[in-house]
């Protein structure tokens, strides 16, 4: 007889900040330790290394671990899915409560490494252990944890498998299924439908885009968007600059080629593009022509703006943080008049991202939109497509693995009801087979 539980720790009431555990009798897995950034004054360039844990906690900002104190048993590894911060952000501040080594693929381990060197509160001394999408790491002679590659808006991202005496435990948040990836591999379906053969006790999954009909449409899709805006034009000679997740490598691979191919000089700029895109550079998962200038530091950022401005705008692709509005960040500063870089009219500045949908990002986004219109911009909104599974995506992966249990998590409530009635629809049974969790509260399953 095999004792499981799943506590929710974190991301089961909100977007964000997402962490779960797996106990298997005495043995705990963490998965993910992530940060809620609209509960921290908000930007991809988030410095909240001064401040403790505690704070963090009453803020909201990371998951009440405290919980993990009335858990039996004794945690014995970490697991990163992926590098974005409501996966990994909150690592700095809990993982140093656990002895146990901290597991993820090459570039996540190495966001963990360089999130843990900026810390200025707690010593973090956790061993850091990568391991490639489609390895395993024993945890013991009866447990393991299996990494399957998937697809999502940041490159290195996988299931955690969690093999027990019992079955496996399948933790699967934060994917699309992408058959036409533009960097990387399609999801690993092969041995997704293996793992459902070989009987997986409970799938927890992510649910934050299960009221969205359809189909995901592929990161090819988006690269199409791209191009049609930045190339499919006889204005050419106007300023242009395009603001992107910093973190979405394969999105800023393809605005780097469409640089090339409009002779533009692309420059990346801000503290989170230099480290997500020169991290990807030099494990060597994207390749960058010559000319490509980065530019993370204020003074150098605004030195660059004075350059592109003297030389001519038609020569340079600025390519910026800022889409959500945040206060402080590049595309803000340049929409108040604060840089170099003036925006005239025809300026193009083109959106490759969503609005995140909270009131204070919606907010802060239309307050930027409409700086940029006084100045004369244009604005291409929305040519992107979402790193996120769609209903019929959840669909094909409950199907495909056809676990016993099923827990909706990394969303709030309503996410969790839209994907509970999908689940409904595949025959789950709510309270028996499929089960709304909330923060602080665990599921007994015997085996």
């Amino acid at each position: 007889m095999t004792d499981i539980g799943i506590i929710a720790v974190g991301g089961y009431n909100e977007m964000g900040r997402n962490m779960t555990a797996i106990r298997v009798d005495e043995d705990i897995i963490i998965v993910d330790m992530g940060l809620r950034l609209d509960r921290v004054q908000i930007h991809e360039d988030v410095e909240i290394d001064k401040m403790h844990s505690l704070e963090l906690i009453e803020m909201g900002a990371i998951p009440d671990d405290t919980i993990m104190k009335q858990v039996n048993g004794n945690v014995a590894a970490i697991v990163c899915t992926h590098g974005h911060l409501d996966h990994i952000g909150a690592i700095s501040k809990l993982a140093h409560r656990y002895t146990a080594p901290i597991i993820g693929t090459p570039y996540t381990a190495a966001l963990v490494k360089q999130q843990i060197e900026s810390e200025r509160k707690f010593g973090v001394k956790n061993r850091i252990i990568p391991v490639e999408a489609g390895g395993i790491y024993q945890v013991n002679d009866e447990v393991s944890i299996e990494l399957i590659r998937v697809q999502h808006s940041i490159i290195d991202a996988v299931f955690v498998a969690v093999h027990t005496p019992a079955g496996a435990i399948l933790y699967a948040c934060d994917f699309k299924l992408d058959r036409t990836p533009t960097l990387g591999e399609q999801p690993d379906f092969d041995r997704l439908r293996e793992l459902g053969q070989e009987g997986v006790i409970c799938m927890m999954v992510e649910s934050t885009n299960a009221k969205r009909a359809g189909k995901t449409p592929s990161e090819r899709i988006a690269h199409d968007m791209l191009r049609d805006v930045l190339l499919g034009t006889e204005e050419s000679d106007v300023g242009m600059i395009v603001t992107t997740f910093a973190s979405h490598i394969a999105r800023i691979n393809s605005i780097i080629q469409f640089a090339e191919e409009m002779g533009r000089i692309p420059v990346l700029m801000g503290r989170s593009m230099d480290k997500y895109v020169v991290t990807a550079k030099e494990m060597g998962y994207i390749d960058f022509p010559d000319n490509v200038e980065i530019y993370g530091k204020r003074k150098d950022i605004d030195k660059a703006f004075k350059k592109i401005m003297k030389e001519g705008k038609e020569k340079y692709l600025p390519i910026v943080t800022g889409h959500q509005g945040e206060p402080g960040a590049i595309l803000s500063r340049v929409a108040k008049g604060d840089t170099p870089y003036e925006i005239e009219s025809g300026d193009r500045i083109i959106f490759s991202a969503n609005v995140i949908p909270s009131p204070m990002t919606q907010a802060n986004r239309y307050s930027l939109e409409t700086k940029i219109r006084m100045r004369g911009g244009r604005i291409y909104d929305n040519v992107h497509v979402s790193g996120h599974a769609y209903r019929e995506d959840h669909w094909e992966l409950l199907r495909l693995i056809n676990p016993e249990h099923v827990i909706p998590a990394h969303g709030n409530i309503e996410m969790h009801s839209a994907y509970i009635e999908m689940a409904e629809d595949a025959g789950y049974i709510l309270g028996d087979t499929v089960h709304l969790l909330r923060n602080g509260e665990e599921l007994y399953i015997e085996e």
